[in-house]
């Protein structure tokens, strides 16, 4: 049974959907004015982990995201830079969704867009009026919060404690606070202004307010109730708080089953802002480090926690993640070597290991999707198998459980998203990241025409088998310094020579 962090109860619940084996989600997506930074990343990634292993352990997961292409913020963006909103939205959007991509998060099932579905949000805004919870003011249409008495309840505020928002001021100077009949009222619809984007409504010319578009948009996709609500932790109030009071005014239903929101992002302990000279766009970072890193940092903390990112933690992640790497390159070796012997292994108890793990990360990931304990359900799996296999050559009895263990931990780490198998390409690239000293040094000891760094080491490992094998030591040696001095380690097993690269 699948547990998790419901915000509105404060605590972990069971996870029963509407409808057996499938699931209903909706994560808040961006305001397209600008590139996203790796707060907003984190989040998308938290929900992509959550949804990939929903969809592994099953379920058939619909999954909308929506994209706010009209805003104030968009709106003043657009007049800075003597652009029309919809094409400084349209830029943001598609760079989005390339950053999205580029860090390896699955596309919604569907990703409506606001300026798309202003009708579905008229229709909304009209079934609070006519309900009794949102009244008109010259044009601008306001949610009455204490219409909904039950607001407050998902932040856990009390209505009659909390304090009215910044004071908005029109062009005549009138505040709009004055306008409500309470200053907690919070727009739904707002009358048009002078070059700002505008649909036609039955209160004139206007815009959605921000809160109203994911009503909107998750009844429409999902129906009501749906069974997950998710963003970060910074929409809890007042957008989600809005949410919900708008929603379940206006259906006198439940809106969505469970709340999940992540954890906020620091940058070496504090908060990230461009103030502190500590502002970081997601595509910056992916621009010199490896999504899967990225990926892999964010993994190890729980995603309701705090995630301090730092360039040591950043290496820390790539490191270990190596590891992992190299832990399944050493199986692929293992496997292809396998030789008609018997069997060095304790072939029974290494499958009930293999089984354990696999149920071990799933009682991790059952409870509340805590990827930093499945994350060290996997390292002590692969410690176990490094230990039995270690300086051991297989049978052939021995390749299925191996390859079952080596194939358990590419699924479990694909399952988070993080892909531990080069493809041939990625194959290529390592190659490529040799030094192009192994070029010269494969010349000079083994007499190498070629360009290839990754055919140069090939050819000095041929080398030195062969000066080994007719006891010129000194060639044999030559090879095995220039390589250790370029940064390269050998070993030296059964079946051959094996080279990696550190650098």
């Amino acid at each position: 049974m699948i547990r998790l962090y419901n915000t509105k109860t404060r605590g972990k619940v069971d996870f029963e959907t509407r409808e057996r084996g499938r699931v209903g989600m909706y994560v808040c997506g961006p305001t397209v004015y600008n590139y996203i930074h790796i707060g907003n990343a984190r989040t998308f990634i938290s929900f992509d982990v959550i949804r990939r292993y929903l969809m592994w352990r099953g379920f058939d997961v619909t999954f909308v995201q929506n994209v706010t292409d009209v805003d104030d913020k968009i709106i003043g963006k657009a007049n800075e830079e003597g652009r029309s909103a919809a094409e400084v939205a349209a830029e943001y959007t598609e760079a989005f969704i390339e950053d999205m991509h580029a860090a390896g998060v699955l596309d919604p099932d569907i990703r409506p867009k606001a300026t798309e579905e202003i009708p579905s949000m008229i229709e909304l805004i009209q079934e609070l009026v006519d309900g009794g919870h949102a009244y008109e003011v010259d044009g601008d249409v306001y949610f009455s919060v204490r219409s909904f008495p039950a607001y407050g309840e998902l932040s856990g505020r009390n209505i009659d404690e909390m304090e009215c928002g910044h004071r908005e001021l029109r062009a005549d100077g009138k505040g709009i606070e004055d306008r409500k009949r309470d200053p907690l009222d919070f727009a739904l619809w707002k009358a048009a202004k002078p070059g700002e984007p505008a649909w036609d409504s039955p209160w004139g010319q206007g815009r959605p307010g921000w809160h109203i578009e994911c009503s909107a948009m998750s009844r429409k996709y999902l129906g009501l109730p749906f069974d997950i609500h998710g963003g970060g932790g910074d929409l809890v109030f007042p957008h989600h708080e809005n949410e919900r009071a708008q929603s379940e005014a206006a259906c006198g239903c439940t809106f969505a089953n469970y709340w999940m929101h992540g954890g906020m992002l620091q940058i070496n302990s504090e908060k990230m802002s461009k103030s502190l000279g500590n502002f970081k766009l997601l595509r910056d970072v992916l621009k010199t480090t490896d999504a899967a890193v990225l990926r892999f940092l964010m993994l190890q903390t729980h995603y309701r926690s705090p995630l301090d990112f730092s360039e040591d933690r950043l290496a820390e992640a790539g490191a270990a993640l190596g590891r992992i790497k190299n832990a399944v390159k050493n199986l692929d070796w293992l496997l292809e070597n396998a030789q008609d012997i018997p069997s060095p292994l304790d072939l029974r108890a290494f499958m009930e290991r293999t089984r354990a793990a696999k149920m071990a990360f799933i009682l991790a990931m059952d409870d509340d999707f805590n990827t930093c304990k499945a994350l060290g359900e996997v390292f002590d799996f692969i410690a176990d198998v490094n230990a039995q296999t270690a300086g051991k050559t297989l049978s052939l009895a021995d390749v299925p459980p191996v390859r079952e263990a080596r194939d358990l931990v590419v699924d479990l780490l694909g399952v988070l998203g993080v892909d531990v198998v080069a493809d041939d390409a990625a194959a290529e690239g390592e190659g490529e990241a040799y030094p192009p000293e192994v070029v010269a040094l494969a010349a000079e000891v083994a007499g190498y025409d070629g360009a290839s760094a990754s055919e140069a080491v090939d050819a000095l490992l041929a080398a030195r088998t062969e000066a080994r094998a007719a006891k010129d030591w000194a060639r044999a040696d030559a090879v095995r310094d220039g390589l250790t001095g370029l940064g390269f380690v050998i070993e030296d097993t059964p079946q051959g020579a094996r080279v990696s690269y550190e650098g």
